[in-house]
């Protein structure tokens, strides 16, 4: 994609790694354990990053970094049975070419965090809408610019 990308709105997800790497091999995300209410907020192009605080959930070592990037595909919502008792809801997600990014130097420059020095309750709810800019500035971190201005 060497194109600039429009998306119709820029949001952070906070998955552990070892689930972000499930959704980017899978091509989806489910958030809050499977929830179906946080999904119905994504739309069609819409920009998604993902957020690891841990390596693994509930018991990994802490990695406070961003460990994906991608876009949502059709923003459609489905049910999948993990076993009986676990039936998660997922979006599809299209990820894209990225490094991992430590969040530590990017608290500073991004303008949703409000408390640069409690920065971590910026992602307590398990999702969080941020604007254009702050979402360029990480993504560009990962070494992804498809949503910078196209350059020429």
């Amino acid at each position: 994609m060497g194109c600039a990308v429009t998306a119709r709105n820029y949001w952070i997800g906070v998955v552990s790694r070892a689930h972000a790497r499930l959704g980017v091999e899978g091509g989806f995300i489910q958030l809050n354990h499977g929830k179906k209410a946080p999904l119905q907020r994504f739309h069609a192009g819409d920009g998604l990053l993902i957020y690891s605080p841990k390596t693994a959930y509930p018991d990994g070592e802490a990695l406070q970094a961003f460990t994906a990037v991608g876009i949502v595909k059709s923003g459609e919502i489905y049910q999948v049975e993990m076993s009986p008792d676990f039936k998660p809801y997922r979006v599809d997600v299209e990820f894209l070419p990225c490094e991992e990014a430590s969040i530590r130097p990017l608290i500073e420059p991004l303008s949703f965090i409000k408390s640069k020095t409690h920065w971590g309750a910026a992602f307590r709810f398990g999702q969080v809408k941020v604007p254009a800019a702050d979402f360029v500035v990480i993504a560009a971190a990962m070494g992804c610019r498809v949503f910078a201005e196209d350059e020429r």
